[in-house]
């Protein structure tokens, strides 16, 4: 049994769900986990105590929030010393089709450099909720210019799927 602890920055609480899910994956395999948000950057956020972490965050305008940023790079140290996860929560799901696939492929560069700070066993992109509330005028209006569909976007199935792959490399 390991001690996990799940790190999460979550605007609109799709992406706190989705760190919720993979605690209750973990513990229904037996293992001890704790979740918790991560607090604005000028709060501090303590030790790190556990075997294994996994971070995640909402995406916004290719960024992870700020306060997930800031854990990251004020952490960069310690990487080396706990296996480590990591997982995005974004809308590409939300997309059309030949968008959503352009932007399944596509490289967000400061992710990709928070990603190659951690060097974690594996980091999933996912796809969160969206609704008209989450955009101002100008966001609402691309968006819809754009095509895209609000609603709740996440797929379970591979929420699960990931989590349990990181159940099997912890039992192993």
């Amino acid at each position: 049994m390991a001690s996990v602890r799940i790190l999460y920055a979550s605007e609109h609480h799709s992406t706190e769900e989705i760190a919720d899910r993979i605690g209750e994956r973990l513990r229904l395999n037996g293992h001890h986990v704790e979740i918790q948000a991560l607090r604005a950057p000028s709060e501090g956020h303590g030790p790190l105590p556990g075997d294994a972490l996994v971070l995640g965050s909402a995406v916004h305008d290719g960024a992870w929030l700020p306060a997930a940023e800031d854990f990251v790079r004020n952490n960069a140290d310690r990487w080396d010393d706990q296996p480590t996860w990591m997982f995005s929560v974004g809308m590409a799901a939300a997309l059309p089709g030949p968008l959503r696939r352009l932007a399944e492929r596509m490289v967000q560069p400061r992710v990709a450099a928070l990603v190659e700070v951690v060097r974690p066993r594996d980091h999933r992109r996912f796809s969160g909720v969206i609704r008209r509330e989450h955009l101002d005028r100008k966001g609402a209006l691309l968006f819809r210019l754009l095509g895209c569909r609000y609603g709740d976007h996440r797929d379970w199935a591979a929420i699960d799927a990931w989590a349990d792959d990181i159940v099997r490399q912890l039992d192993a």
